[in-house]
């Protein structure tokens, strides 16, 4: 089995807006936590794209990769994704093209294929609201396209993406089903599955990645990227009452709400129903919230559940202190392993 030194653990910041907090808030703790995290070794340090949600910042997604770019030195940092359905293939090129001029080697795309949004802000970026992500492909492969110098692909005749063309922008496939892994498999390419929200196809998808996976020349075998919920405390009863911020959203999600991320609170109990209670559970089962000892544990079962190349880590705590402190946990527990 693998060693947990072994694997790059990387962010997945989801830009969170605390109650009583603004956006502007949440860009300056973004970049305060990409400077801890390349100074604790993280790997990457990715944003996800989410529109008309009041909780999360990131809807200009490369906008603030570029300025978690700026503000580091060497560490990783892309989209985790971008949602492909809501832009043209070119305008992303372009935007990556930039980003990969501004910031050489250090920038990733990451893409999903699902809106990101509610169908009011679906209708508001102008999408087919009878989309079914069934023309994703044919938009990755134009996207991949503008990036190859010899224009392989579907790109328009006469159309080149400049910055971008020729460009080596890594792109990933992100996925919670079984359609973008074998996406990603069938055509070489890195795949990132978010079990930190879709647990239960996590097993299936990777198994379906890694049986239709095929050379390429971006990769010659699989690789996979594991996302998570850590929360991570001095002690475990501490790292719970953080994971209520964390119970709060996505109780709020199931019930059709969006909001800033609320404070922990001393007990659930009388905040959700029992049935509810279950359903954010079962949505948990790669979320971790303890002590160094405890995730160190979970993750070592989930690196044999799994057998990840990489983990991309997921920490939904209010208090930006304790936020940041909970990853410079988890880069501890890593490198004592």
């Amino acid at each position: 089995m693998k060693k947990l030194q072994d694997i790059p653990v990387s962010v997945l910041d989801l830009a969170p807006i605390v109650e009583g907090g603004t956006a502007a808030d949440s860009f300056h703790n973004t970049l305060d936590l990409a400077r801890h995290a390349e100074e604790w070794g993280y790997h990457r340090y990715w944003l996800a794209e989410h529109h008309n949600m009041t909780g999360v910042a990131s809807s200009a997604t490369s906008l603030v990769i570029g300025h978690v770019a700026a503000g580091t030195k060497h560490i990783r940092v892309g989209s985790g994704g971008i949602m492909l359905a809501n832009h043209a293939p070119l305008m992303i090129a372009e935007q990556f093209g930039t980003l990969e001029s501004l910031y050489p080697g250090r920038i990733d795309l990451g893409l999903g294929r699902a809106p990101g949004s509610d169908q009011a802000a679906a209708r508001a970026m102008r999408r087919s609201l009878g989309s079914d992500g069934s023309e994703f492909p044919e938009q990755l492969s134009e996207l991949r396209a503008y990036f190859d110098p010899n224009g392989v692909g579907s790109r328009p005749l006469g159309v080149r993406a400049v910055p971008g063309e020729g460009l080596n922008v890594p792109i990933w496939l992100l996925g919670s089903s079984g359609f973008s892994a074998q996406l990603a498999g069938q055509l070489g390419l890195p795949f990132a599955f978010a079990s930190h929200f879709a647990p239960d196809y996590l097993l299936p998808a990777l198994h379906l990645y890694r049986s239709s996976f095929k050379p390429s020349e971006t990769l010659d075998k699989p690789h996979v990227m594991v996302g998570l919920g850590i929360t991570a405390a001095d002690t475990a009863d501490q790292a719970r009452w953080l994971a209520t911020s964390q119970q709060q959203q996505f109780l709020n999600i199931i019930r059709g709400r969006t909001g800033k991320l609320q404070p922990p609170v001393d007990s659930m109990d009388g905040l959700w129903s029992p049935q509810e209670k279950a359903l954010v559970q079962s949505k948990q089962l790669y979320s971790i919230a303890g002590d160094k000892d405890g995730i160190k544990e979970r993750l070592l079962q989930i690196v044999q559940e799994t057998d990840a190349d990489e983990f991309i880590i997921a920490s939904q705590v209010y208090d930006h202190s304790a936020r940041i402190h909970s990853y410079e946990l988890v880069a501890e527990l890593i490198k004592e392993s």
